[in-house]
């Protein structure tokens, strides 16, 4: 996480630009002119509940796109792509089909994504990403596994988040989202109080919420706001439960090569 033809039969809008006033935009419907049906690239800072101009939690970095890359976004976009309009995200007609559904947030290259949607097809998979080579390495992947559980969104996760409806999602993972350690930049990080009720909210009862980080002072944080949120509960407290399998990321192996440790919290949502 540190830092979008032909519309297909699941596409939640058949039109190639997005309705008046939509529900949500489903696959293959690009918001910006010019985007050749890719992602468009993410709109300054996402908003706050209050509808204000908020801080972004990421910094898009240009990075290498190759050109296999490039040509996924492109050409995979209307397969796999969902464009954020103004309404409410509705995942049945994302997906065309009622599933449990999990929500990665800043899933980088997409591997871990890529091989739980693999290797669990009864389950929806919904990423969030802005950096966009990462995108197409994971379009990529998507199209050769051939997966049909699997949408993209490369935006900010706030607004993502807010367009969720209560209830919508089983599981939510955030893994090793950025730390931003300067004091100055800690109203940057993502998981602060008011998100993570937003994502408690958006979980359904029993629901998950995973999260993992290696920066100790931002795990500090994180499991003080987690305790602090009253409609989650510690897994701790259920010892029947344990995490979803998840990949080891390339900033995980950074930390662990640091000596940094590995701290994960897996809550869940109060019946």
């Amino acid at each position: 996480m540190r830092t979008p033809p032909q519309t297909p039969a699941h596409s939640a809008v058949p039109t190639a630009t997005p309705p008046a006033t939509p529900a949500s935009t489903g696959p293959g419907t690009p918001d910006a002119p010019g985007s050749r049906g890719g992602p468009a690239a993410p709109s300054g800072e996402g908003p706050n509940p209050a509808g204000a101009r908020g801080v972004r939690s990421y910094v898009v970095r240009a990075g290498r796109i190759t050109p296999a890359q490039q040509r996924a976004l492109e050409d995979l976009w209307p397969r796999y792509g969902v464009n954020l309009a103004g309404g409410p995200l509705d995942l049945r007609a994302l997906f065309g089909r009622e599933a449990p559904c999990t929500l990665e947030i800043g899933f980088g290259n997409g591997d871990n994504l890529l091989a739980r949607a693999t290797a669990e097809p009864e389950r929806n998979f919904l990423g969030v990403e802005v950096h966009r080579p990462g995108v197409g390495h994971l379009l990529l992947g998507a199209s050769n596994a051939q997966l049909s559980n699997l949408r993209v969104i490369v935006q900010d996760a706030v607004p993502v988040v807010q367009r969720l409806p209560a209830g919508a999602l089983e599981e939510v993972q955030v893994l090793f989202p950025d730390p931003w350690p300067k004091k100055r930049h800690h109203k940057r990080r993502l998981l602060q109080p008011a998100f993570i009720a937003r994502l408690a909210a958006a979980l359904r009862a029993a629901g998950r919420l995973h999260i993992v980080t290696d920066w100790q002072p931002y795990a500090e944080q994180i499991g003080a706001d987690l305790v602090a949120c009253e409609t989650l509960i510690s897994a701790e407290q259920l010892p029947q439960l344990t995490a979803s399998s998840r990949l080891e990321t390339r900033f995980e192996r950074r930390g662990t090569r640091l000596g940094h440790g590995i701290h994960e919290f897996l809550y869940v949502r109060r019946a």
